[in-house]
């Protein structure tokens, strides 16, 4: 390390004793090097100088000081300093100044020191250099070019931890961050850059003289790019096997967010880069002069973003551990998806989000879901893909649903899955049409040509036109076969995914958070309120009725039979207008059919129950719960219907 004001020769034959004078840096890389500083060190003296010449040779981890004096230079008296060097982590040689009689050579003995002095100077950055570059990343995916590229470019490396030894080992020139603080990495690696050296450094305005100032007077080198992204906190809590609670903790980055963050306040005069997808488009703009304040503030924007996220899944995880109930504050992050055409209609932009909290890994759904083919997805088909997914995972039968704006117009389950396609076109063929095909098990050949070729029931003649088909899989001929119905059709893959987990919905300026309603029959109490009694054929259609009644709109009406659906009302604002429309989809099939609803009866005489009585269903489920509960009671001991209650309720908004 040199004064700042450079060594002047009188004599021009001198000048090649004080060429290095000035803003020098002492650099190691993995790669061998040699460097020969020049320093002037303090003397109350008029006729003398401390000059120290060091000889630098060797690795970042094999490094040879050859401590010499140059015999002839001349200049003014140089500002008293101290010096210090620290080779490796382990030891601090302290390199004391010679005593240089002008003109007479060495007459005092250089000698090294293990004693730490009292204060301290890192090796500077070259005054050739483009400035520091700090390296600490989790994800070294596409690092090493990037890196590569911004030394061929005239930036200095530093780096950390595994972040540096793999740099090193790929023969990239680079100083480790103790080398630049001064200070070992401590506490098993809790501290390593929470230093001024690197906040300094990060922080400071290059317009603000007094900050300048600063970093002078403290020897502080200017970090001109962060390149940092954080300990995969979310990768350890999310594995397989539950880490303990310490681990996790462990797991918590702290100094990558303290980087981040400030490099992101000083974006005017730090670039900082968090996702190696930017690393190609920043070293570009480098190159070509053209890292200017929109991609400064771009990068900014994402750097917040990236410790949000972060800091929002551990405190997701925290909240899992030590609360109950709804959390009093909590953030979902979310990350793009895709930015969409247009929304419900073509007036309203829209972009689709996938939920990457904790809650939702590994849970499966539309979202996380693998396009094969055809069209981007619009904003309505995300909406009526999840419904009709949700639906289909929810049965535990092989089995097909067909949903039309988010209701399912059929549904079938049948050991033979193109059989259970068949039947659910059939139950509304004409609602069917445009409509989202979901199923629960693979698609094979056979019923992906089946899907291709089929003729609509109402006239046996127009093929079937569908917007979406998704299942958990396809073979690959099944898939081939479907690639070729049409260009435009969305064939999608996804991880089953029944109702579960936390469901979010938002109203205006709030949200509303509840369960997903995961009930499924198996878990419900059907108890018998009637004189008749119900054959095992009637339950089991009674129970598969109310499977579906559970993902139809409120006020929702299945009828049902042998495991398929006959017609459905829903979204009706009374009962009765949803019964009368279920029941005439059902139209003759409804003769000895079940007939589900998803909330109580609040009349039954010449209302909803009657109705359905008279037109020959022969079993009916309801909540129960009405204050007129013996009227329905009533009324199907006069027709002689079986009347069964669950004591829950399946609204759906």
């Amino acid at each position: 390390e040199t004064e700042r004001d450079p060594i002047t020769p009188t004599n021009p034959a001198d000048a090649q004793h004080a060429r290095r004078g000035g803003d020098i840096s002492l650099g190691f890389s993995g790669a061998p090097c040699r460097s020969t500083l020049y320093t002037r060190g303090p003397d109350t003296s008029q006729h003398s100088h401390y000059i120290t010449m060091l000889a630098i040779t060797g690795t970042a981890r094999a490094v040879t000081v050859r401590v010499g004096c140059a015999s002839r230079v001349v200049g003014a008296p140089a500002v008293p300093r101290s010096l210090r060097y620290q080779f490796g982590k382990s030891s601090i040689q302290h390199v004391r100044s010679a005593r240089v009689n002008k003109g007479r050579g060495l007459t005092t003995p250089c000698s090294m020191s293990q004693a730490s002095p009292t204060t301290s100077a890192s090796p500077r950055a070259s005054a050739a250099s483009k400035g520091q570059v700090l390296v600490s990343v989790s994800d070294k995916s596409d690092l090493l070019p990037f890196v590569q590229g911004l030394v061929e470019l005239g930036y200095d490396i530093v780096s950390t931890g595994g972040s540096a030894s793999a740099l090193d080992k790929a023969g990239v020139p680079v100083r480790h961050v103790e080398d630049v603080t001064g200070f070992p990495e401590m506490l098993d690696g809790r501290v390593k850059t929470l230093h001024p050296k690197v906040h300094g450094g990060i922080l400071a305005r290059r317009d603000v003289p007094s900050h300048m100032a600063a970093l002078e007077e403290h020897s502080i080198d200017l970090i001109n790019i962060v390149i940092v992204n954080l300990y995969p906190f979310r990768q350890t809590v999310t594995a397989e096997q539950k880490p303990a609670y310490e681990v996790a903790v462990e797991n918590i980055d702290i100094g990558g967010p303290s980087m981040i963050r400030a490099a992101a306040k000083n974006h005017a005069h730090v670039l900082v880069v968090v996702e190696p997808a930017d690393y190609p488009s920043v070293l570009e703009a480098l190159r070509n002069g053209k890292a200017d304040a929109a991609l400064r503030r771009h990068l900014a924007w994402k750097a917040f973003q990236h410790t949000a996220t972060y800091d929002a899944t551990v405190a997701e995880w925290f909240w899992g551990e030590i609360g109950s109930g709804p959390a009093p504050e909590r953030c979902v992050p979310m990350k793009l998806g895709a930015t969409l055409r247009y929304g419900e209609n073509p007036h309203q932009t829209a972009a689709f989000y996938t939920d990457v909290s904790l809650g939702e890994h590994g849970r499966g759904g539309v979202a996380t879901s693998l396009q094969h083919h055809g069209k981007e997805l619009s904003y309505n088909n995300y909406l009526d893909a999840d419904a009709a997914y949700l639906a289909v995972c929810d049965i535990v039968d092989p089995a097909c649903v067909i949903v039309k704006h988010t209701n399912p117009c059929g549904v079938a389950a049948r050991e033979d899955l193109l059989e259970a396609y068949r039947l659910a076109v059939r139950a509304d063929p004409t609602s069917a049409f445009g409509g989202i095909v979901a199923f629960n098990r693979t698609v094979d050949e056979a019923l992906a040509r089946e899907i291709r070729e089929f003729r609509s029931p109402a006239d046996n003649e127009t093929r079937m036109f569908y917007e979406i088909v998704i299942a958990p899989g396809y073979t690959p001929e099944g898939l081939a076969v479907l690639k070729g119905k049409s260009k435009a059709l969305r064939i999608l893959e996804a991880a089953p995914r029944a109702p579960s987990g936390d469901s979010l919905r938002q109203v205006a300026a709030g949200w509303l958070q509840q369960d997903a309603d995961s009930l499924v029959p198996s878990q419900i109490d059907f108890k018998v309120v009637s004189e008749a009694q119900p054959t095992p054929q009637q339950l089991e259609d009674i129970k598969f009725a109310w499977q579906c009644v559970k993902h139809v709109k409120s006020n929702a009406i299945t009828v049902a039979k042998d495991r398929r659906l006959l017609g459905m009302g829903s979204g009706q604002p009374n009962r009765v207008k949803s019964v009368q429309i279920a029941l005439e989809k059902a139209a003759e099939e409804v003769k000895g059919s079940v007939l589900a609803s998803d909330a109580f009866f609040p009349f039954s005489w010449n209302d909803s129950v009657e109705i359905a009585c008279k037109a020959g269903v022969s079993a009916i489920v309801h909540p129960g719960g009405s204050l007129r509960d013996q009227d329905a009671i009533d009324c199907c001991n006069k027709y002689g219907v079986v009347l069964l209650t669950t004591g829950v309720r399946h609204f759906k908004h």
